[in-house]
This record gives structure tokens, C-alpha cells and sequence, in this order.
């Protein structure tokens, strides 16, 4: 008897040859062992179950029923506004055309990487990059294997999820070669002109403010270095002319020897 009936035996079953999927390591050489049965041998589709077709075809019919999904979200903050196609959308849109033709995508592994950094606001946050295996698998079981990667920071627990999420958008519009229908971009052609010169009097405030970093004061000068300008003279904080180039120094140093006073 193998380990596999023992068990059975103390647990008050017993074993049929059908559930002998594959040999037992105690099984004795040369003894034959019964594979378990395809449970999809003897399927028949019945009403609204989608056909028996090989996996490629049924991925097709998906995308054909899907078509196209448009960055109908917009994303707006930090002073940047972008339009998008959030995961929600993508899933939304996927999952019932996925159903009807009997085609499941399924993650078999998942391969994650982390690191703790911080925002430009000095916020703490943790980046989590993954690295995620598909199968997308047909109605009769066969399967196509795909990969891909997301990348999300998030302040407490939710990076993993948000990255998996990442990586299962990613999986549907590239493994979908889901369009937008957005204007091409080649379809519009901008004239770039020359950019305006800042003029150095308008620099005046920002130097003058008792905020204003010494980084800044530094940046300042050199704005005015690359525009031809420290010798333009201005009107300075007590009313005297005096070259703006010359004037951000001076008034570097004095906060500086201040203590940023």
C-alpha cells in the first residue's frame, strides 16, 4: 500500500485508481498508476457558455469586442494634468467580454522589489516595483503566458496591490493592443518660437523677499548670467541704482553672515 492510500486508510477512505494523478514515490517499479481524467473530456457547451475554441481565438474575440477604451480619466495636481486610462476603467471594461467568451487571466507569480524614499515635500513613501506572470487561459484550457511590470509609492501598506493593479492594466491594453482613438499626435504641427527674455527688473521682489533661499539667489544670478543681464542696473531696496548681478551677491552675503536674517 503507498503513502497516499495509508493516509486515506487512517482517515477512514479509500482510494480509486482515478485519483492517482501521478506515481507514488513508494509505488514499485514497473507497476502502472491511472492518470486522472480531463475534466473537460466530455464537456458540451449548453445554453451561454462560450465556445470550445482555442485560446488565441477567443483572446481575438475579446479584443475585437472590446475594441477601444478612451483616457476618459484626468488626473490634475502638483502642476501636472495628464488624461489616463485608470485600472478600474481597463478592468470594467475587460471583465465582462472576458466572461462571455470564457477566457480567465490569472497571476501564477508574483516577483516584487521595494525602497523607501521620500517626495519632493519631504513625505515619506515606500516604492514597490513587481515583476507579474499571466496566464490567460481559453475555454477549452489552453493557455497563453505573458509578463508584466508595475511600479507604485504609497504611504502605509497598499504599494504591493497598487503595483499588481499597475501590472494588470498593463497586461490588458498592451496584451489587448487596446487603441485610445485619440488624435495623433503627428497630426499637429506647433511652430516653437523664441522664448521670451525675463526682464531683470522683475527679478526685484523675489530678491528683495527675506524668504527667498540662498539656492534661489543663486539660481537668480545665474538666470541673469545666461540672459546677458547682471549689468542692468535697478532700482535696489533703499532706493539706490544698482547693477541686479552685483545686487544678488550683496544681499547673498548679508544673510548669509545674518544667519539667513
Amino acid at each position: 500500500m503507498g503513502l497516499r492510500e495509508n493516509a486515506a486508510a487512517a482517515a477512514g477512505r479509500t482510494l480509486s485508481a482515478e485519483t492517482h494523478d501521478r506515481p507514488d514515490e513508494d509505488m514499485p517499479p514497473g507497476e502502472d498508476y491511472t492518470p486522472a481524467a480531463d475534466p473537460m473530456a466530455g464537456y458540451e457547451p449548453g445554453d451561454g457558455d462560450p465556445e470550445m475554441v482555442p485560446v488565441h481565438l477567443a483572446w481575438l474575440r475579446v479584443r475585437k469586442e472590446v475594441r477601444a477604451i478612451a483616457k476618459g480619466e484626468q488626473y490634475n495636481g502638483g502642476g501636472t494634468r495628464f488624461n489616463f486610462r485608470g485600472v478600474d476603467t481597463v478592468v470594467n471594461t475587460f471583465g465582462p467580454v472576458t466572461l462571455k467568451h470564457g477566457v480567465n487571466v490569472l497571476p501564477t507569480r508574483v516577483d516584487a522589489e521595494y525602497r523607501d524614499t521620500t517626495t519632493s515635500k519631504g513625505n515619506k513613501m515606500r516604492e514597490c516595483t513587481v515583476r507579474v506572470s499571466w496566464l490567460i487561459v481559453g475555454p477549452k484550457g489552453d493557455t497563453l503566458a505573458l509578463q508584466t511590470q508595475g511600479e507604485a509609492l504609497d504611504s502605509a501598506d497598499k504599494g504591493t496591490a497598487k503595483a499588481q493593479s499597475v501590472a494588470l492594466r498593463v497586461l490588458l491594453l498592451t496584451g489587448g493592443l487596446t487603441p485610445t482613438h485619440d488624435k495623433d499626435p503627428d497630426s499637429v504641427v506647433v511652430e516653437r518660437g523664441e522664448t521670451p527674455i525675463r526682464p531683470a527688473a522683475t527679478y526685484l521682489d523675489e530678491i528683495c523677499n527675506p524668504h527667498t533661499s540662498a539656492g534661489r539667489l543663486r539660481q537668480i544670478h545665474h538666470e541673469l548670467g545666461s540672459t546677458r543681464q547682471l549689468g542692468a542696473l535697478v532700482t535696489n531696496e533703499i532706493g539706490e541704482e544698482e547693477q541686479i548681478g552685483a545686487m544678488v551677491v550683496r544681499i547673498g552675503k548679508e544673510r548669509a553672515a545674518g544667519g539667513g536674517q
